[in-house]
């Protein structure tokens, strides 16, 4: 079966767009917009999360989501930047980076039902 990892950058995004949505949104499309981010997201994660290793899955999205919508919030919303968010944001990467790259050397295990 072939690998899921690509859905992350569509599954991150949306979750980025949604995390936004939940702070800035004021009417119902814009909630609207916001409930569609957030289903797509959980969507893409579960899916890829049937053939590949769940725990790691979950890590390396959620920790991409928190990355990612931190460097959004800086980049275009005006957040303070410092050295102590560059260094929390490198430790979070290598970390994910870090459980994706490990997840890769295991063998993927399926559900036969059997013990």
């Amino acid at each position: 079966m072939a690998s899921k990892w690509w859905l992350m950058l569509p599954a991150t995004l949306c979750e980025i767009g949604w995390a936004m949505g939940a702070k800035y949104a004021q009417g119902p499309v814009e909630w609207l917009g916001t409930l569609v981010l957030v289903t797509l997201s959980l969507g893409l994660a579960t899916w890829m999360a049937r053939t590949l290793p769940t725990t790691t899955v979950y890590t390396v999205f959620v920790g991409l989501g928190a990355m990612g919508t931190v460097l959004v919030d800086i980049a275009f919303l005006g957040a303070p930047f410092n050295a102590l968010t560059l260094m929390l944001i490198m430790t979070l990467l290598t970390g994910v980076v870090g459980l994706k790259l490990y997840s890769s050397d295991q063998k993927e295990a399926s559900c036969t039902g059997s013990h």
